[in-house]
Order: structure tokens, then sequence, then C-alpha cells
């Protein structure tokens, strides 16, 4: 599995305008410059020790900034699920139920 900064970038400014910060803010939070959190915004890498000060400040979860999900979370199936099916064609997404009524109404032995 490759590392996605980029969606890792936007995940964190997206927490960071939710939390009503700018980046300059963020940047004194974690002792960094400014041009610094840009650049992780727009998608540079960044290791774990700033991702998990980030994360810290920021008040999200680690997990969620590497994979856009919280495994702690008993829906976060329910969102992924979600967020696949809002990007499908209406064709597509009668498959995908087609398919997930047949297999909810399967024994399994």
């Amino acid at each position: 599995m490759e590392i996605d900064y980029k969606v890792i970038g936007q995940r964190i400014k997206e927490a960071r305008r939710k939390k009503g910060w700018s980046q300059e803010r963020l940047s004194e939070e974690i002792d960094v410059a400014v041009p610094y959190i840009s650049r992780v915004e727009r998608g540079d890498q960044i290791n774990l020790k700033r991702l998990a000060q980030i994360s810290t400040v920021l008040d999200v979860r680690l997990e969620y900034l590497i994979t856009g999900v919280v495994i702690q979370d008993k829906n976060y199936l329910d969102r992924e699920l979600y967020e696949t099916l809002v990007q499908c064609t209406p064709q597509k997404q009668r498959l995908i139920y087609n398919i997930a009524k047949i297999v909810s109404n399967a024994k399994f032995v």
C-alpha cells in the first residue's frame, strides 16, 4: 500500500479548518514554519512524529489522517460504503445494492 500524502494533507487541512485554525496557528502549536504546513497540506511528505503532533493538537485520530477511517468507530464501514456508493453511477449503485441483498439473504454454513 502506498501512502497518499496528498490525501493526508487534505485531511489535515479539513481538520484544521473545522477547528477554526489558520495555518499560522497550527504551525505555532507544533513549532514549525507556516510554509511547512502549507507544503504538508498540498501533499509533501510528513514524518510520523509530525503527523502525530498534528493529530494531537487538532484532536483528530492518527489513523483517520492516514487512512480516512477510525476503526474504533462502530459505523466506519457505513461511511466507507456510502462514500464509495456516491462516487458510482446509478447503474453501479443498483448492482451493488442487488449484490448486497443477495449476500444478506444468503445462508452460510
